[in-house]
Formats: structure tokens, C-alpha cells, sequence
């Protein structure tokens, strides 16, 4: 049986500005999808989906997903029927990189399945494919993070940059529990950018200026800057409309109880929101203010 993961992911910055060349900053988190396929009778796959979700997330996806490993077998060369078994501790959600972890995972599953000795590289290739299922016109971001891990500089057409810091640091993402369509605000960008060409090309002009500032604002660790540049970027995506009121609110609840910074992550109109909060008592105290309010709350860190 061959085996193989990839890991959930959280955009610090740029998300939907990053389909059109703008550089974006991301970070693999310390949560993974995890993949296990073996060769069967039959044709095409048998899939076994047995991650922790949010409610109805598995289920809205699962045409997008059927559609994924057809086209990672296709992308792989791989006719036979494979039987495929997810879990792992990365819970299926809106924005927090899932079918990437999942693409990733199930990738380098066949691969070591079928003595296929590929490279991180090919698998990211091979992902992306996937990633084409869910995205419609996946920006490569969520897939370079599930495949490399880390944190990443990431310009559409150009590939990326790994950046390193010192030391990971402590972050918590509120899940509004609403399943995104992230073709659906994508398109909604691409058609109000052709619409209001002006007053988009202002925002983005914006959003690349921030770009530079928050690598060296990360790269110097200066998370007050860091924060301050994040709830910047909130505003930006607010404007480009992929916030929603349970995104707003959950940025509003985290700054208010000390988080350095907050803002929407992923796709946007659902999904999960990111704060800022170093040190294990400033993350603790955040995550249980959105629990209080009756979210899930993951802690975890960015720069592992």
C-alpha cells in the first residue's frame, strides 16, 4: 500500500491578487492530510473519505474531488483501479489549503504505489492538476505549500521562494463553517476587476506595495508590523468583496482580545480567518474567545 500526505496551508497575505501575478506570502501549517492507495479490481477508484470535515463540506466537494483524482491519474499515466483511504489531522475545510493537502497526499500516495520515483517538483505538477478541479484557475499557492511545507513567496507564473524565520510562531484560524465555492469568487473577482478596471487597479497596486513590506516585516520577525500589514490586507480583500460578515466578525473578535493581527484566508466568502498571536498564552486566550463564541478554533503555527 502506498502512502503519502500533505500539509494544510494558511495565506498571510494576497489571496485572489495572487491569480494575477501579484506576489503572495502562505505558510504550511503543523496539520496534514494523510493518503493511502492500493491497486483494485474494477475501473477508475474507489475513495474512502474518513477526514474530520465541516458539516457538509465532504459532501459539497465530492463531485470536485472525483473529478480531481481523474485528473491526477490521467496526469500520472495510471489506468488501473486504485482504492483510496484519507484521514490525517488537518480537518476538511474552506481556507485552510484541504484539496491541496488532499491532492498532494493522494500524488505521492500512487507514486510510492507504483514505484514511481518522482520528484517534490513532479508531485506539485501533478497536484496542481488536481487543484484545477476544485479552483477552476488554482493560482499554485495551496498546492506548492501542501507538497514543500514552510513558508513561501509565491508569484503565479514564476514559482516560488522559500523564506525562512528564526522560529515558528503561533497562530489560530477561525472556521466560519461555511463551505466556499472558491470558483465562484474567483470568477466574481475576474468579472468586477474587468468591470471597475479603475478602482481594481488602485486596490492591486496596493496589495503588491504590502507584499514587499510584509516579506521583510516576516522576514525580520517584527509581528507588530506583521499584524498591522495583515489587517491592511483584510481591508483590501473586503474591498475586492471575497470578505463575509462571519469572516468580519471572527477578524473583530480576535483583534479585540489582543491578536497582532487578523484577516480573512483562502478563498474568502466562507471558510477560515487567521490571527496573529505570538506565544502559546496570547493564542490560547484568542482561540478561546472565538470558541466562546461558538466557532472552532485551530491553533497552530506558521513557519514550521
Amino acid at each position: 500500500m502506498g502512502k503519502g500526505y500533505g500539509y494544510g496551508k494558511v495565506i498571510l497575505f494576497n489571496e485572489h491578487f495572487v491569480v494575477y501575478g501579484i506576489p503572495a506570502i502562505a505558510s504550511a501549517i503543523d496539520k496534514k492530510t494523510v493518503a493511502e492507495v492500493k491497486k483494485c479490481k474494477g475501473k477508475d477508484f474507489i475513495i474512502h473519505d474518513n477526514r474530520d470535515a465541516t458539516p457538509g463540506y465532504k459532501e459539497e466537494k465530492l463531485e470536485q474531488q472525483k473529478e480531481s483524482i481523474i485528473r491526477i491519474k490521467k496526469a500520472m499515466g495510471i489506468e488501473d483501479c486504485i482504492e483510496i483511504w484519507l484521514h490525517g489531522d488537518l480537518k476538511a475545510a474552506s481556507g485552510i489549503g484541504a484539496s491541496a493537502a488532499s491532492c498532494a497526499a493522494i500524488a505521492k500516495a500512487i507514486a510510492d504505489e507504483f514505484g514511481m520515483n518522482l520528484s517534490d517538483e513532479e508531485i506539485n505538477e501533478i497536484a496542481y492538476e488536481g487543484e484545477k478541479a476544485y479552483h477552476g484557475n488554482p493560482s499554485g499557492i495551496d498546492n506548492t505549500c501542501a507538497v514543500f511545507g514552510g513558508l513561501v513567496w509565491f508569484i503565479k507564473g514564476k514559482g516560488m521562494e522559500r523564506l525562512k524565520i528564526e522560529k515558528p510562531v503561533e497562530i489560530v484560524m477561525g472556521d466560519t463553517g461555511i463551505v466556499a465555492n472558491t470558483k465562484k469568487a474567483v470568477a466574481g473577482v475576474r468579472e468586477r476587476k474587468e468591470r471597475y478596471k479603475e478602482k481594481y487597479d488602485k486596490i492591486f497596486k496596493e496589495a503588491e506595495k504590502l507584499a514587499y513590506e510584509a516579506r521583510n516585516a516576516l522576514l525580520e520577525m517584527d509581528w507588530k508590523s506583521v499584524g498591522e500589514l495583515m489587517n491592511k490586507n483584510h481591508k483590501l480583500l473586503q474591498e475586492i468583496e471575497v470578505s463575509c460578515k462571519e469572516l468580519d466578525f471572527l477578524v473583530e473578535v480576535a483583534l479585540e482580545n489582543g491578536a497582532y493581527g487578523a484577516k480573512m484566508t483562502g478563498g474568502g466568502l466562507g471558510g477560515y480567518m487567521v490571527a496573529l498571536t505570538p506565544g502559546k498564552e496570547l493564542q490560547e486566550k484568542v482561540a478561546k474567545a472565538i470558541e466562546k463564541e461558538g466557532f472552532y478554533a485551530l491553533r497552530t503555527k506558521i513557519g514550521i
